[in-house]
């Protein structure tokens, strides 16, 4: 009874960080884009919790409470002080338009399933139903990044993109080492701010932060 609601718990926390994900990309203000983020996060907080719980890891708890701390407080805050440095920008133009982008992670979900199908009939762990959403998520996060003209947009890509990777951990695991989730805490908000160094520098050499204006440099 107990794995049966392991694994609902953990399929529906991770079909909805799969669907905050897909409201990137579908949403074109930067705001709408931290905040799908942020409740990403929240549910990533939670599906450490569930982990942790019925799997019987009281670390992930304390690793829950330093997630919600830095991707639902911290780094939000940041998103909000940069786009208000930079003004309220929206991604109007894209490299991909929002349809095609939508249909596009319709088709990176699927091939999640196959690429990770074998490990999941493989694996008897309750939360084997969730590696494919997971997966999912990692591509649905990377063509964000490649997609999107605004850097900020792209820092967001970018951590939805570590939320798939830490949730596809998370699962496959049932767990992962207290030390190695607090560096990669680590390695992720230095990250961040040198991204926010690099926008920065964008908006006061272009006075946007259109990556297509580095094109600029090589004149």
């Amino acid at each position: 009874m107990n794995d049966i609601l392991f694994a609902q718990l953990s399929n529906l926390g991770s079909s909805l960080m799969l669907l905050f994900g897909i409201a990137l990309l579908w949403r074109r203000s930067l705001r709408a884009s931290a905040t799908a983020f942020q409740w990403q996060s929240a549910a990533l907080t939670a599906m450490f919790i569930i982990v942790g719980y019925f799997g019987h890891d009281r670390e992930l708890y304390f690793v829950a409470i330093v997630l919600f701390a830095l991707k639902v407080i911290i780094i939000p805050r940041y998103l909000a002080r940069l786009e208000k440095h930079v003004g309220v920008e929206r991604e109007l133009y894209p490299y991909v338009n929002v349809g095609t982008s939508l249909v596009g992670s319709g088709l990176l979900v699927l091939l999640a399933y196959a690429i990770t199908r074998p490990l999941v009939l493989a694996s008897a762990l309750p939360t084997r139903g969730g590696l494919p959403l997971a997966m999912g998520l990692v591509f649905v996060g990377l063509f964000a990044v490649v997609t999107r003209k605004k850097a900020l947009s792209q820092i967001v890509g970018f951590l939805v993109l570590e939320n798939g990777a830490t949730l596809l951990a998370v699962l496959g695991t049932f767990g992962i080492p207290l030390i190695v989730e607090l560096g990669v805490f680590l390695d992720v908000l230095m990250g961040f701010l040198v991204m926010q160094v690099f926008v920065y520098h964008i908006h006061g050499t272009f006075e946007s932060i259109d990556v297509d204006q580095l094109n600029q440099l090589k004149h």
